[in-house]
């Protein structure tokens, strides 16, 4: 048995100011290890807000953002979690266009970055936006985790390929109060359907013209919600369990009948 506290830190951010929303995310990270969480997850786009099409928002693989990350991790002993846009490395000159990075950084300093796989066509995010194409699944205190951004959740495919490798899939977002009834419905059917847990973080507020209501949750095997949170900013704790999901999985063999 692994057992895991997550916290999931759902907060407003500030719109392109990345220094004063480290400094607003210091406090609830630190909050969330005294509390005995061994993974902290932030947001997508938690340091400059959900703003690809303005020129000079990427920054360098390990950047300021995933500088932020690695010095939380470090000094708290935990994982810390949530995206950032990073320009990758190996960019052609002609194509400067930042990934959208879910940057996962442990206590050690070791760093796994997921690139989204599925830019947001309707807001033409594919302009401003390089795609990624690997999944990324990290083993954490015996817990398998693995990683998604925001409109990744509406790709259930994608979610049932990594099934029988997964504990836990962790969703970070910016996820339009307009829609918060997709996001409800979608993070908690990707828990049922793959008998995993699921943790659904996203920001409260406004960035450029949307609004956000948060409704962030941390969703069991079977589907039960074990806390949730929507409005304001707030912090939410749940222990992650494998062998409940192992347990569940062994109950109900419905990943097994998958054809």
């Amino acid at each position: 048995m692994s057992v895991l506290r997550v916290a999931a830190v759902q907060h407003d951010i500030v719109w392109h100011d990345r220094d004063a929303n480290f400094e607003r995310l210091a406090a609830p990270i630190a909050g969330a290890a005294a509390s005995g969480a061994g993974l902290v997850l932030l947001t997508e786009t938690f340091s400059t807000g959900f703003s690809f099409d303005t020129p000079g928002i990427g920054e360098a693989e390990g950047g300021p953002s995933s500088q932020f990350l690695t010095a939380m991790a470090a000094q708290h002993g935990v994982w810390v979690g949530g995206s950032c846009p990073e320009v990758a490395p190996d960019a052609p000159d002609d194509d400067q266009r930042p990934s959208n990075v879910f940057v996962l950084v442990g206590p050690d300093g070791t760093t796994y970055r997921y690139r989204k796989i599925h830019p947001f066509s309707h807001a033409d995010e594919e302009r401003y936006v390089r795609a990624g194409t690997d999944f990324v699944t990290v083993e954490i205190e015996g817990v398998r985790v693995s990683l998604f951004v925001c409109y990744d959740l509406r790709f259930a495919d994608e979610f049932w390929s990594l099934a029988t490798s997964t504990d836990l899939y962790l969703v970070v977002a910016n996820w339009p109060a307009k829609r918060r009834l997709h996001w409800s419905a979608l993070l908690r059917a990707r828990a049922i359907e793959n008998q995993a847990y699921v943790v659904g973080v996203n920001r409260v507020g406004t960035g450029g013209a949307l609004d956000y209501s948060g409704d962030s949750a941390i969703i069991d095997p079977l589907g039960e919600l074990l806390a949730t949170g929507a409005g304001g900013e707030t912090v939410l704790l749940a222990d992650i369990d494998t062998d409940h999901v192992a347990s569940t999985r062994d109950h109900f063999r419905f990943l097994q009948d998958r054809r």
